[in-house]
């Protein structure tokens, strides 16, 4: 069951355009304790299903930019090659803790986006 619900709640949030690849190796790395190498490699396998899907979903409302979104897959094909090959040579642990420093800049940045979000509206609400 618990796969089950990984799998919606991953699948909701990668719909969304937010990494759910992300809440997913985190889920299955540190809750239901599956080895780092084979959560990003389950996610691997999530991924592709699920952004063909959001593609065709974004493309139906033409909602995507061809001259950015081809140059900007095709260099994020050529860095997936790249990050493959060093994270299957990677140390479990190191490669761990990269995806924890990750995780936290993410945070960071998506909270430091929500205040200065927040701050704006604040001064446009007060004119």
């Amino acid at each position: 069951m618990l796969e089950i619900l990984t799998g919606v709640i991953s699948g909701t949030i990668s719909g969304t355009g937010m990494g759910g690849g992300t809440i997913l190796i985190l889920i299955l790395s540190v809750f239901m304790g599956i080895d780092q190498h084979i959560a990003q490699a389950t996610n691997l396998v999530f991924f592709v299903p699920t952004s063909i899907t959001a593609i065709i979903t974004t493309i139906k409302e033409k909602l995507i930019n061809w001259k950015i979104g081809i140059p900007v897959a095709i260099a994020g094909i050529v860095g997936a090659i790249i990050g493959a090959k060093i994270s299957v040579n990677m140390d479990v642990n190191h490669l761990k803790k990269y995806f924890g420093i990750f995780l936290m800049i993410i945070t960071i940045y998506e909270i430091y986006s929500l205040i200065k979000q927040n701050k704006k509206s604040i001064n446009t609400n007060n004119k």
